[in-house]
C-alpha cells in the first residue's frame, strides 16, 4: 500500500508485485478533507480511511512518503501528521511501515531523482499499463510510492541482511581479539 500523505489530499494506492518488475494496480483513491475542518477531525478522517483500507485490503507493507522540510512549515507539519496517523493505523494491525523520500520514489519510477510530477505520472501509467492518468496527482504519487517499495524492498532487505552479517562478524572478531589479549596478559 502506497501513501502520499497530506491533510487536504491524501493519496492511497494498492499494488501487487509479481515476478521481476511486474506490478499491477489494484486500487487507488484520494482522501480529501476540507481546510475549514478542525485539524483533529481532518486527521481522524484520514485515520479512519487508512483503517478501512488496511482492514479491507490487508496489505503486506505500507510505504509512506518521508516528509522533508518544505518552504511552508505548516504544510510540512500537516503532511507529517497525516503520515503519522496512517503509520499508527498500520502499526495497530502489525503491518510494517517503510518510508521513502520523494527523490527515491522519483528515481525508482523514472530513473531521475529530480523528475517532475508529469514525468512521474507518465511513468506510473506506463509501468501499470493505465490508459488514463490517475487524478489528482496525489493518486499517481501514491501509486509511485507503492511501485518504488515493490522494486526497492528486495534490495533493502538484502542490504539489511548484509549489514547484520557484517555486524555479527565484527562482534565475533572483536571478541576473539579480546580473548587473545586476555590470554597474552595472563602469560
Amino acid at each position: 500500500m502506497g501513501v502520499d500523505p497530506g491533510l487536504t489530499r491524501c493519496g492511497i494506492a494498492l499494488v501487487e508485485s509479481g515476478r521481476g518488475r511486474h506490478v499491477t494496480a489494484l486500487d487507488v483513491d484520494v482522501v480529501r478533507t476540507p481546510t475549514e475542518m478542525e485539524l483533529s477531525a481532518r486527521l481522524h478522517a484520514i485515520y479512519t480511511s487508512a483503517c478501512h483500507w488496511l482492514d479491507v485490503h490487508q496489505p503486506d507493507v505500507v510505504a509512506i512518503e518521508r516528509v522533508f522540510a518544505q518552504q511552508q512549515v505548516s504544510t510540512a507539519m500537516g503532511t507529517a501528521q497525516a503520515g503519522g496517523v496512517i503509520a499508527l493505523a498500520a502499526a495497530q494491525r502489525d503491518v510494517p511501515v517503510r518510508f521513502h523520500t520523494p527523490s527515491e520514489v522519483k528515481a525508482a519510477v523514472t530513473g531521475n531523482g529530480r523528475a517532475d510530477k508529469a514525468q512521474v505520472t507518465t511513468m506510473v501509467m506506463r509501468i501499470l499499463g493505465l490508459q488514463t492518468k490517475p487524478s489528482p496527482a496525489d493518486a499517481a504519487d501514491a501509486l509511485a510510492l507503492a511501485i518504488c517499495h515493490c522494486w526497492r524492498a528486495p534490495m533493502i532487505e538484502r542490504m539489511a541482511q548484509a549489514e547484520a552479517l557484517a555486524a555479527d562478524q565484527k562482534r565475533k572478531y572483536e571478541a576473539s581479539l579480546a580473548r587473545a589479549r586476555k590470554e597474552t596478559k595472563t602469560r
